[in-house]
C-alpha cells in the first residue's frame, strides 16, 4: 500500500476513475471532505459503489474513512458498510484505547446484524497531542487494529507547529513509528495539502520511508506517482534483500544465527527487513 488516494464521498463520478488509477489503495472519505448536510448522501453513494461488482472484483485496497466514533454519524456509517467489499476501516481522531474498544464493539454488532462474512481490520488515525502521546496503547487496544496513520494537519495547525520545518515532521513521524512498532502494527504517513508542491511531498515521503512507514496518503491523483516511487524498493535494494534471504535459508540449515552478506553482518533484525523488502517487491509486481 505505497499510495492511498482519498476520494470524497460527495464525488461519485470519481469513484470508478479512482479504481482504474495507479493508487494501491482508495480511501472513500465520509469525514473531513463531506460537509454536515451531505453526510447521509455521501454514505449512500459510497455504500452503493462498494456493493457493486466493480468494487468486489477490484484488487485494490478499499478503505472507508468513517466519521469519528463520538459523532452522531458513526453508527449509520458502520451499518452501511457492515457487509461491503472493504479491506480497511479508517477511524479518525482516535485519542484513547477506550474509544477503539467502543468502536470495535459497535462495528462487531453491526457486522453480526448484517451476517457479514468478513471483519475488516482498522486503520487508526492519530492526529491530536493526546492521541500521539498514547499511540502505542491505542494501537494495542484491540487485535483488529492493523495500522496507525499520522494526521499532521490536525496535529500541527491548531497549535502553531510549522509543517515546513522538517525537524517537526520527523519528530511526529518517529513518535508514531515507534508506537506502531511497539504494538506490532504498520505505520502510514499523512496527507500533504500543497498539491502544487511535488518536491515537498516527495521529501516527506522519502523521510517516511526511511523511518519504516508503509506508504503515504494522497489527496490528488498527481501525488500517486510520487508515493509509488518513494515507497518502491529499487533494483539494488531488492537484489541485496534477496541475497540476504537466500543466505539466511542456507545458514538456518547449518544452525547459524548470524552471517555475512556483502561484507556486512546479518542477524534476525536485518533479515526481517530484507524479508519485508522482498515482499514489497512481490506486491508491486502483481497485476
Amino acid at each position: 500500500m505505497r499510495s492511498k488516494l482519498f476520494v470524497p464521498g460527495t464525488r461519485p463520478e470519481l469513484f470508478a476513475k479512482a479504481l482504474a488509477g495507479d493508487a494501491d489503495a482508495i480511501s472513500f472519505d465520509l469525514e473531513d471532505a463531506v460537509p454536515e448536510p451531505g453526510k447521509a448522501a455521501a454514505r449512500e453513494q459510497v455504500a452503493a459503489f462498494l456493493h457493486s461488482d466493480a468494487a468486489r472484483a477490484s484488487r485494490k485496497v478499499l478503505i472507508v474513512r468513517v466519521n469519528a466514533v463520538d459523532t452522531p454519524h458513526f453508527a449509520a456509517d458502520i451499518e452501511a458498510f457492515a457487509d461491503a467489499a472493504l479491506d480497511l476501516i479508517n477511524l479518525p481522531k482516535v485519542e484513547s484505547p477506550e474509544s477503539v474498544r467502543r468502536a470495535v464493539a459497535l462495528i462487531a454488532a453491526a457486522e453480526h446484524a448484517a451476517c457479514a462474512e468478513t471483519a475488516p481490520p482498522l486503520l487508526l488515525t492519530i492526529e491530536t497531542p493526546r492521541g500521539l502521546r498514547d499511540a502505542a496503547a491505542i494501537a494495542a487496544a484491540d487485535k483488529r487494529t492493523a495500522g496507525l496513520q499520522l494526521g499532521l494537519a490536525d496535529l500541527f495547525e491548531p497549535h502553531g507547529i510549522a509543517r515546513d520545518d522538517a525537524s517537526n515532521v520527523h519528530a511526529a513521524m518517529f513518535a508514531l513509528r515507534i508506537a506502531a512498532a511497539e504494538a506490532g502494527v504498520f505505520a502510514y504517513d499523512a496527507a500533504y495539502a500543497d498539491v502544487a508542491d511535488p518536491h515537498g511531498y516527495a521529501a516527506e515521503a522519502a523521510m517516511a520511508r526511511r523511518l519504516g512507514f508503509l506508504g503515504k496518503t494522497c489527496i490528488h491523483p498527481r501525488q500517486v506517482a510520487l508515493a509509488n516511487a518513494a515507497f518502491q524498493p529499487d533494483e539494488a535494494e531488492i537484489a541485496h534483500a534477496r541475497r540476504i534471504v537466500a543466505v539466511a535459508q542456507s545458514a538456518a540449515g547449518r544452525g547459524t544465527g548470524a552471517f555475512l552478506v556483502d561484507g556486512r553482518m546479518i542477524d534476525r533484525p536485518f533479515l526481517k527487513r530484507a524479508e519485508a523488502v522482498v515482499a514489497a517487491a512481490a506486491r508491486a509486481a502483481m497485476p
